[in-house]
């Protein structure tokens, strides 16, 4: 079957907006009082490489125990979704690693469903499109170069079919808890009547355990930090020194989530051209540059509920560490 894929956002003109976006977005965080850089930042190409490598290390549990999950209960998930034409779609898909064990488990049952992974990257919608169908030429996939939100919307428009989005590594969790309300309910209302969404979300656990998924013996997670510096410099001409910054995460049990930022280890002023004006840190002051949230089984029940989902089942790893929660979309 023919690989194909289609651009709903241009490149250039999403390219072009995201530079705006980013430099926007570093002025304000940097002009706070407590400063900041949006962790979406995180993920260009070096630092997606950079999280890719974080999701191989022995400490980073997230991502062995969302395998396990889909390895053991891939039949039941797909048991509950029914046999009704589907679209599988996927919201960042990456390489679609963990995808493809739901992939074999619908071809196993011969449901009749197409594969739609959605992503911003060109490239990476392309590669995975023409991995997926030399791998398994007899299922249908049809990637989506877009913002999410325009994909699934698109999607929803386009023929009967049901829609299973996958929203897969407690990605969630990236967002605070406001932005996450306002994320999933823009997702509910690009969706139809009885669509799924089958969601990730990191579990909460003995601190000691999430601290050291962030504070790797290798220093990759350091280094996937400091990627941020590296980003500035190379895309708005800034003259960090990421040697002058020390990476430093946490555990935080009263908001829920690990904390993690990068510390000025002297007092010292950066410079961004393409902000044409300088920044000052006083020693040992913070970049707040991610929260990681994690949820309880309670928190996970009170989202849906509040958005307008209904929890059909949720599915662990065999320690309880991680979810998979499928989700059905009601609108009646």
């Amino acid at each position: 079957m023919k690989s194909t894929y289609q651009v709903l956002s241009p490149g250039d003109i999403r390219s072009a907006r995201e530079h705006d976006e980013f430099a926007s977005d570093l002025l304000f965080g940097l002009s706070q009082p407590v400063k900041e850089i949006s962790s979406k930042y995180l993920y260009d190409d070096a630092g997606s490489q950079l999280f890719c490598r974080i999701m191989e290390l022995p400490e980073y549990y997230p991502t062995r125990c969302e395998t396990e999950i889909l390895l053991r209960h891939g039949p039941a998930i797909v048991e509950s979704v029914g046999d009704a034409r589907l679209n599988l779609v996927e919201m960042g898909a990456g390489d679609g690693t963990k995808t493809r064990i739901l992939i074999n488990q619908l071809r196993g049952r011969h449901v009749d469903f197409r594969y739609v992974p959605i992503d911003i990257s060109e490239s990476a919608v392309s590669e995975l499109c023409t991995e997926l169908v030399q791998e398994c030429p007899e299922v249908a996939v049809k990637g989506l170069v877009s913002d999410y939100f325009v994909g699934v919307d698109w999607l929803s428009h386009q023929n009967a079919a049901r829609n299973l989005i996958l929203f897969l590594g407690s990605n969630i969790g990236n967002f605070d808890p406001t932005r996450q309300v306002h994320f999933l309910t823009d997702l509910w209302n690009a969706l139809n009547h009885g669509d799924y969404l089958l969601i990730g979300m990191d579990l909460k656990k003995a601190p000691e355990i999430i601290n050291q998924a962030y504070n790797d013996r290798q220093g990759v997670t350091a280094a996937f930090n400091k990627n941020l510096l590296h980003r500035i410099n190379r895309d708005l001409g800034g003259d960090f020194d990421p040697d002058q910054f020390v990476y430093y995460s946490a555990w935080d049990p009263f908001a829920g989530a690990v904390k993690s930022c990068l510390l000025s280890k002297a007092p010292q002023s950066v410079y961004i051209d393409g902000l044409c004006r300088s920044f000052d840190f006083a020693l040992w002051e913070p970049i707040h540059t991610e929260s990681s949230y994690k949820f309880s089984v309670a928190d996970v029940h009170k989202k849906a509920r509040h958005i307008g989902f209904e929890v059909v089942e949720n599915f662990f790893d065999a320690r309880h560490y991680f979810v998979d929660s499928l989700w059905r979309v009601v609108k009646e």
